[in-house]
C-alpha cells in the first residue's frame, strides 16, 4: 500500500495490517478458484471427447466449455484501495 509507505505510523496500525492480510487472502482465494474452475473445464472437455462419453455428450447436446481467461490488462490488476 502506497499510503502505508507514505505514513510509517500506519504500518503499525492493526486494522491496516488486518486489511492487508485480508486482501492478500482474497486474491489467493480468487486465484485458487480460477485454477479449480479451469482444471474442472479441462477434465470435462477431455471426458466429453472420449468414447463412450462423447456419444452421450453428442446426443445430449453437451459441448466443450471455455477456460476462464482475463484478456484485458486492466482486468488483471487488483482493485485500488484508497483511504
Amino acid at each position: 500500500f502506497a499510503v502505508a509507505e507514505a505514513y510509517p505510523d500506519l504500518k503499525a496500525n492493526q486494522n491496516l495490517l488486518a486489511l492487508q492480510e485480508e486482501l492478500a487472502s482474497t486474491e489467493n482465494k480468487i486465484g485458487f478458484a480460477r485454477q479449480f474452475y479451469n482444471d474442472s473445464v479441462m477434465k470435462y472437455n477431455t471426458r466429453i471427447q472420449t468414447v463412450p462419453a462423447n456419444i452421450v455428450a453428442g446426443m445430449s447436446g453437451f459441448g466443450a466449455e471455455e477456460f476462464f481467461e482475463i484478456e484485458a490488462p486492466a482486468e488483471r490488476q487488483a482493485p485500488k484501495v484508497e483511504f
